[in-house]
């Protein structure tokens, strides 16, 4: 069953309010023909509950669940006196204008400026949020959502007994909605590990921890509702559906099975008016385990690419191939310079398997390539004029969206401060808004001391101590000079339209 995408909500910032979509005609219909139907008190079938209740589980498992802080800065700006109505409301002047000043000086603006009230200069902003994470390395690495973190250019991790600790990003994997922190700590963190999701059957018992609208540390239970649920994000992930409460604030928090282990991150809620209805939706653990250990060995995610464009086999393309069912993934293009264009693959062929495994439906086949190894050859069979073929393609790794060539130099300093720097020409500045000097920070390493200080790609260096730089053979001399004084390298970094100094050791 798939969801409309408007009645999807993500929940993790507590106050992103615009982040919930209004109701959906669906979720009316949720509520349509609600009787309650007896079950026979001869049922062979009984509900087994624990005991003495899920406390004992929670008390072992809870210390490693995390609430995550994040703060984003918005860059000043100018603002019109008067929002942008209708100038033929006969009210527009008074009834509209913004100025949030003394009353005098609000009047003087009126009497001398009227409608033609000149922009007004806003300071920077702070936006802040809130969700849920999971520490998977007494070392400090935390698992979230990548839309808890998305954008921030602060991060803090809070721990079960209240201790707050900066927090810097790992790596995050857009596809999955998944993202690895890293907390800098002397003490050894309890942690949790991985389950077996592929095993966790509809009906079996869950637990959500997480940080629902900022309370904290709040747990629900509920079932296993269903499995492989298409919640309309991406086509790699078969989502598990819970009915545990879970809401706003709890996306990235971790879904325990009955004997402690993380089978899912939950992610998102179905919902017409905001809150819980009991349908929520959790990343399996056999997406995350994979995702995770990526990030965390390499700061990315490689996913094998085969390169075409597919569509649903419906029964009346199955009768116009003289096919016996509507089965498979039907090639409507192959992508120029993939790996299918140098295969024997067609377009109009119906791909039935991948790798002497069935593709039932279109979203069999993503998944499927996703998980395969990437520079390895695939067997991928195929329906051809009402003849099975066989092909052999060697699969690569999936292009970034708007992937460019980039002019690179590396910086023989990215073992030490793990910064990959670009010079920044006149399409660069055009592109970034920045007419001045500098250099960009193409890449931050993983674990880099640039990365423990929250340095990201699309920073601009503009100084290394008192020294201007503009290029990244510039960067490297100064940065020498100021390692043979033994000396933290400071660096001012212009990230939009704020500036700040950080300090970096280099050794």
């Amino acid at each position: 069953m798939k969801y409309p995408a408007k009645s999807l909500r993500r929940f993790a910032p507590t106050t992103a309010v615009a982040a919930l979509a209004s109701a959906t005609a669906l979720g009316a219909i949720l509520y349509a023909g609600t009787g309650v139907t007896a079950i026979p008190e001869s049922a062979d079938a009984q509900i087994v509950r624990p005991a003495n209740g899920f406390a004992d589980l929670v008390e072992a498992v809870r210390p490693a669940v995390v609430n995550i802080s994040t703060r984003t800065i918005q860059p000043a700006s100018l603002s019109h006196g008067y929002n942008n109505r209708d100038s033929s409301d006969p009210q527009y002047g008074r009834k509209h204008f913004d100025f949030d000043g003394p009353p005098e000086m609000r009047r003087f603006m009126e009497r001398f400026f009227g409608e033609a009230y000149p922009q007004m200069p806003r300071g920077p902003m702070d936006s802040r949020s809130l969700g849920s994470g999971f520490i998977v390395d007494e070392g400090g690495l935390v698992v979230t959502n990548h839309h808890v973190i998305k954008g921030a250019d602060e991060i803090e991790v809070i721990l079960d007994n209240g201790e707050t600790l900066p927090a810097v990003v790992r790596g995050v994997d857009r596809r999955t909605d998944l993202a690895l922190l890293e907390v800098e700590t002397d003490a050894s963190l309890p942690f949790v590990r991985f389950g077996d999701s592929d095993h966790a059957r509809v009906g079996d018992w869950v637990i959500a921890i997480g940080n629902p609208f900022g309370l904290g540390g709040t747990t629900t239970s509920g079932i296993v509702s269903a499995r492989g649920r298409d919640i309309n994000n991406g086509p790699y992930v078969d989502y598990i559906q819970i009915d545990a409460s879970i809401n706003r604030g709890n996306s990235g928090g971790p879904l325990f099975n009955d004997v402690g282990e993380v089978i899912g991150v939950n992610t998102a809620i179905f919902s017409p008016n905001g809150g819980s209805v009991g349908i929520g939706f959790a990343i399996p653990a056999s997406v995350a385990k994979n995702v995770i250990h990526q990030l965390r060995e390499d700061g990315k995610v490689a996913r094998a690419w085969l390169g075409v464009e597919i569509q649903p086999v419906t029964p009346e393309i199955a009768q116009s191939l003289s096919m016996n069912d509507a089965t498979g993934a039907l090639v409507s293009r192959i992508t120029p310079d993939s790996p299918a264009a140098s295969s024997q693959l067609e377009t109009g062929d119906v791909i039935i398997g991948f790798n002497n495994r069935p593709v039932e439906n279109t979203r069999d086949l993503p998944r499927m390539v996703a998980k395969a190894p990437v520079g390895e050859s695939a067997t991928v069979k195929v329906l051809r004029d009402g003849k099975e073929l066989t092909i052999d393609a060697v699969l690569a790794s999936i292009p970034e969206t708007g992937q460019t060539k980039k002019m690179t130099t590396p910086a023989p300093t990215k073992d030490r401060l793990g910064l990959r720097l670009a010079p920044l020409d006149e399409k660069m500045r055009t592109a970034l808004g920045h007419q001045g000097e500098g250099v960009l920070v193409e890449e931050v390493l993983p674990s880099s001391p640039a990365a423990r200080k929250g340095l990201k790609a699309g920073d601009i260096i503009l100084k290394v101590g008192s020294a201007t730089v503009n290029s990244p053979e510039d960067l490297i001399e100064e940065v020498k000079k100021v390692k043979s004084k033994k000396k933290p390298v400071l660096l001012l970094v212009q990230r939009k339209d704020n500036q700040r100094y950080v300090a970096l050791k280099t050794g």
